[in-house]
Order: structure tokens, then C-alpha cells, then sequence
């Protein structure tokens, strides 16, 4: 039990007297020293507290006070932070030679089919690079959210329960609270800390969640869109198979003709123009990122989905919690902030079905 108190504190002692018998609560009186007093970090008001209990709640602010949490060296900070933004421009460089490596091969093929098709495809490239590139910039230069400001170490300004389930960030030396974690790679405690993504360069948080989701999006839209066309264009270009009979391998006809066309691939690969080759690369890099970021993707959208975050979600789980978050497509709506009204006709019958089953 916690105990707060403002006035000086001092010494208890109860000497049994002698002939007496000692009763039951007897064995638990001791004498109070100095180590079984403290001062809270958060109101400034001192505690009296077990000697065996490193971690306590204060009684008054409700913050609570590690003794065992001591500040670390961080002499690695520049370095990680220079491996990020390495991540970042390493990114952005990938991207633009995405971008002008598919201009360069894939629209001249679709200009020559067609001048309305050319231009509906270089609109919607343009429209998908710049929402990619801009929701990218977002995620990875904006502030993932710092905890807000707030007041504490004075017993007067801090309030009944002010500072309740506040830890002290020994690392940023302010008060932290309970939905914030301290990064060690950007070097700051970050509100609803999903992640951190070296991808970005940056921590996934309240502030740049939203823009990291975004980004998700436009990429696995942009990828699919680039692995159609590509493989469009390369079948367009693609010299004609030459029918090669073999006559070595008679086992099956089914092996045989696939023998046949697998030579006649490979053969034509050696007539193929670079645009081919840059078309090829563009599918394979396409299909792989497509299906990382995919995957990414439903597992953000099913943390949303359930109200959690990912770190949220490990806590739950090294814990042994079995707290149940309520899991509602309202979430999603909440966190892209769109008004309620909006999405009430669309969410209703969704909803209704959740209610009504048993």
C-alpha cells in the first residue's frame, strides 16, 4: 500500500510489553527507517514504502516510480539515424527509377496501341506516383506525435490522479505516459507507438500512422497497377516462339510439348530489346514488393480493426492479459477521421448483423 504524506517523517517503533503474549499482528510492526521513505517524481510529496519494492504508485498523482529504470547510454543515436535516412534516400532513389524505368518502356508500347490509352495510363501513373512519393515524404519526415506537455514535480500544481500511470522517461527526462514508448532510434518517446520502420526512417505513431496506412495503400495499388501493364507490354513485344521439334524425348506428348515451347522461350529471350529486360524486371520487383507490402498492409488494418497498435498488442501477450478490445469497423473509421454521419449509412447493416447475432 502506498502512502503519501507532506510533513517530515519519522521513526516508528512498538516495544512489546513484558508477561504479555504477543498477538497475531505483532510479527508484522517494524521499525520505519530512512530507506522506507522516498519521494515521488511526479508530485513531490514523500512516500512510505516498502524496502522491497522498486516499483510503486503514488497515492496522490498516481504516477509510478521505477528505482530499477536508469538511464542508458544512447551513444548509438547518430548512427541509427544515419542508417534511417540511408534507408530513406536508398527508398526514394527506388522509386523514381521505378517510375522513369516504366515511363521509358512501358509507354511507348501504349501510345502506339492507342493515343486515348496512352494518355488514360500516364494519368493514372502520375496520379499514383504522386499520391506514393507524397504519402512516403508524410510518413517518414512528419513527427510520429511527442506526448503532450504536462505538468509535474510540484504538489500544489499536480492534482488528484494528474499524473495516473505515468512513468519517467529517464531518456528524455519528462513524464511519459501509459499509451507512449521511448524510441531509441529517433531519440524520443512516441504516443501510440506502433513501430519503428527503418523503411521510413521513422517511429509509426499517433502523429504519422495514418500517413504510413496511406502510403501502404497507394504502394500495393501502385505495384499491382505496374506487374498488369508491365507483363501487358511484354506480351506485346515479345518476339514470336519458333517451333523447335525434338524427337529426343518420347515419353509423354505432354512433356514433349512443353519441352518444345521451354526451348522456344529461351531461344526468343535472345532476341528480345533492353525495353523487354527492364519490362521483366519491372514485373518480378513489382509481384515481390507487392506482396510484402500486402501482407503489411492486413496487419495494420486488423490491428486497427481491433483497436490495438502492434506494440499494444506484444504487451497483451508477454502479459498474459485478457483484456478484450471491442473489435468494430467503427476503429477504422475513427482512425482515417471520417465523421459518423458520413459512414452511417454505409456501416448500418454491417452492424445490425453484428447486434442481432447470437
Amino acid at each position: 500500500m502506498d502512502f503519501t504524506d507532506s510533513a517530515p517523517l519519522s521513526s516508528v517503533s512498538a516495544p512489546l510489553l513484558s508477561g504479555s503474549t504477543p498477538k497475531q499482528e505483532d510479527h508484522y510492526v517494524a521499525s520505519i527507517t530512512d530507506e522506507h521513505e522516498t519521494t515521488c517524481w511526479g508530485c513531490g510529496l514523500r512516500l512510505i514504502i516498502s524496502p522491497y519494492a522498486p516499483v510503486f504508485k503514488c497515492g496522490w498523482c498516481g504516477a509510478i516510480t521505477n528505482h530499477n529504470a536508469h538511464k542508458q547510454d544512447n551513444k548509438y543515436f547518430w548512427w541509427r539515424r544515419l542508417r534511417d535516412r540511408c534507408f530513406v534516400f536508398i527508398l526514394l532513389l527506388f522509386m523514381l527509377f521505378i517510375i522513369g524505368s516504366g515511363i521509358w518502356a512501358i509507354y511507348p508500347v501504349i501510345f502506339s496501341v492507342s493515343y486515348f490509352c496512352g494518355i488514360f495510363h500516364l494519368t493514372v501513373t502520375g496520379i499514383l506516383s504522386i499520391t506514393t512519393l507524397l504519402t512516403y515524404v508524410l510518413a517518414a519526415f512528419r513527427s510520429p506525435g511527442a506526448p503532450p506537455l504536462i505538468t509535474w514535480g510540484s504538489y500544489p500544481s499536480v492534482g488528484r490522479g494528474g499524473l495516473d500511470d505515468y512513468n519517467f522517461c529517464h531518456l528524455c527526462s519528462k513524464p511519459k505516459p501509459p499509451s507512449a514508448h521511448h524510441c531509441r532510434s529517433c531519440g524520443m518517446c512516441v504516443l501510440d507507438m506502433d513501430h519503428h520502420c527503418p523503411f521510413i526512417g521513422n517511429c509509426v505513431g499517433a502523429g504519422n500512422h495514418r500517413s504510413f496506412i496511406l502510403f501502404l495503400i497507394s504502394a500495393v495499388a501502385s505495384t499491382f497497377y505496374v506487374s498488369v501493364v508491365s507483363s501487358y507490354v511484354a506480351y506485346k513485344i515479345w518476339p514470336p516462339l519458333r517451333h523447335i521439334p525434338t524427337t529426343v524425348l518420347t515419353k509423354s506428348t505432354v512433356l514433349t510439348i512443353l519441352t518444345e515451347y521451354t526451348f522456344s522461350f529461351l531461344i526468343s529471350v535472345e532476341y528480345l530489346p533492353i525495353r523487354g529486360f527492364v519490362l521483366i524486371y519491372l514485373f518480378f520487383a513489382s509481384v515481390s514488393v507487392e506482396i510484402g507490402l500486402a501482407v503489411l498492409l492486413w496487419q495494420q488494418l486488423s490491428y486497427i480493426y481491433e483497436g490495438k497498435t502492434y506494440l499494444s498488442q506484444l504487451s497483451s501477450n508477454s502479459n498474459g492479459s485478457d483484456e478484450v478490445e471491442e473489435k468494430d469497423c467503427q476503429n477504422i473509421v475513427r482512425f482515417f477521421g471520417c465523421p459518423y454521419p458520413a459512414t452511417r449509412c454505409v456501416l448500418s447493416f454491417w452492424n445490425s448483423k453484428k447486434s442481432h447475432k447470437k
